[in-house]
């Protein structure tokens, strides 16, 4: 399969859907995200709209998004269970699904983003567990 750079919403959102088909059928992953996501087409929309406020500078407003809360609310509902296990399987995914369909400045910028987010994610995450 030749591989494009991402140049367009219908880009983001093909790389969103490819990767979330596979989170979804993941073994450490999946249970997380199928037991909390109601309504997978409304939440596809949501991140292909993060995604393309990050990666093109267009769409949604910053501000509207807040990935911080949002993580720290699955890992409450998860029973505080998310691991860095889990964050590194999320890379593994996402990084996969850039290179097998991605190349240039866009995707390489969506696998450093990433990285620096998953990093983030779990230290805030961590920060508001409730302690033994």
């Amino acid at each position: 399969m030749k591989k494009v750079k991402i140049e367009s919403r219908d880009d983001v959102d093909f790389l969103v859907r490819r990767f979330y088909d596979q989170v979804r059928s993941h073994d450490t992953l999946g249970p997380v995200f199928n037991g909390i996501v109601e309504d997978w087409q409304s939440h596809l929309v949501h991140l292909s709209d993060f995604w393309e406020m990050i990666l093109l500078q267009s769409g949604p407003g910053r501000g509207m998004f807040n990935p911080t809360k949002v993580h720290q609310e699955v890992d409450a509902k998860a029973d505080h269970s998310i691991t860095q296990v889990h964050f590194g399987n999320w890379l593994e995914l996402w990084f996969n699904t850039i290179d097998t369909y991605f190349e240039g400045e866009h995707a390489s910028y969506a696998k450093e983003h990433a990285r620096r987010m998953a990093h983030m994610l779990f230290m805030r995450i961590w920060e508001v567990r409730p302690k033994p």
